[in-house]
């Protein structure tokens, strides 16, 4: 439940790779082996718990056990409290196959939508901790650095939540945030969703027009998926339906990009 700290038990269910008992096969001598699960253990020590876990696939043979897996942390100073409507959160990401140093990223989850928000590098720093060193100790340094940054992003998204959007403004943030989603190399976006239906919020307490909720609704819209249309293919007419985004990386890239352009529009708006 994403109110109620998973247990190691249940984090080993949902990211088994976190528990790697060695690193892949591939790694140096030079890679420090320390486990997610020891570091995870450290955070808990500390009064970080984790809410939220998921790992990525690999096609690659033997390396489905060391993949990149990302864990959400509350302090538990925010972690049971509601503040407003959103609680700070550390992100932190790893694996043990070479694709991604222990990264701990600003994070916020709004208590009404279940929603996890990444914040973008413009509002707060991230913090990388190389496979060398005294890695725990690192992790859990950055680990206070990144939930101050997280309880700044959350005053930020306050102010946001009183700067009102005109429709055309709206509809403008929606459409960027189309183009980021369902974009193709060129640029090209041939999907039959359309900008209005990421508006389009999924309860009561998501309508209204500020850029808080505006960015959340579109937020929840684009990467849950679940958003149907109908196009014409090889003359047929055809229902197709989004999915949602489950890819570490994409989650990631993707909530950092709409929290950046919330940025913009607050400027446009001179906040």
């Amino acid at each position: 439940m994403t109110n109620q700290a998973l247990t190691m038990d249940q984090l080993q269910l949902a990211v088994p790779s976190a528990f790697a008992t060695s690193a892949h096969e591939s790694r140096s001598a030079r890679y420090t082996y320390i486990p997610t699960s020891d570091i995870i253990a450290g955070m808990m020590k500390e009064g970080f718990q984790p809410f939220k876990a998921m790992q990525s696939r690999s096609r690659i043979a033997g390396k489905a056990e060391f993949t990149k897996h990302l864990i959400r942390f509350r302090h538990a100073d925010y972690g049971m409290v509601n503040v407003g409507d959103s609680v700070p959160e550390v992100v932190l990401i790893n694996s043990h196959d070479g694709t991604s140093a222990y990264k701990l990223i600003a994070g916020i989850f709004r208590l009404v939508c279940s929603n996890g928000m990444v914040v973008s590098e413009s509002e707060t720093g991230s913090v990388s901790v190389m496979h060398k060193g005294n890695i725990l100790d690192n992790v859990i340094e950055g680990s206070y650095r990144v939930v101050k940054d997280s309880a700044v992003a959350l005053e930020t998204s306050r102010v946001w939540g009183q700067l009102q959007l005109s429709n055309g403004e709206q509809s403008a943030f929606a459409e960027a945030a189309r183009e980021l989603r369902f974009a193709d190399a060129e640029g090209k976006i041939s999907t039959p969703i359309t900008a209005q239906q990421l508006l389009r919020p999924r309860r009561s307490e998501d309508h209204g027009s500020d850029l808080w909720k505006t960015m959340n609704c579109v937020q929840e819209n684009v990467i849950k998926g679940g958003l149907h249309g109908r196009e014409v293919s090889n003359g047929r007419l055809r229902n197709v339906s989004t999915r949602a985004v489950k890819g570490i990386d994409q989650d990631v890239k993707l909530n950092r990009a709409l929290w950046t352009l919330a940025e913009k529009m607050a400027e446009l708006k001179g906040a």
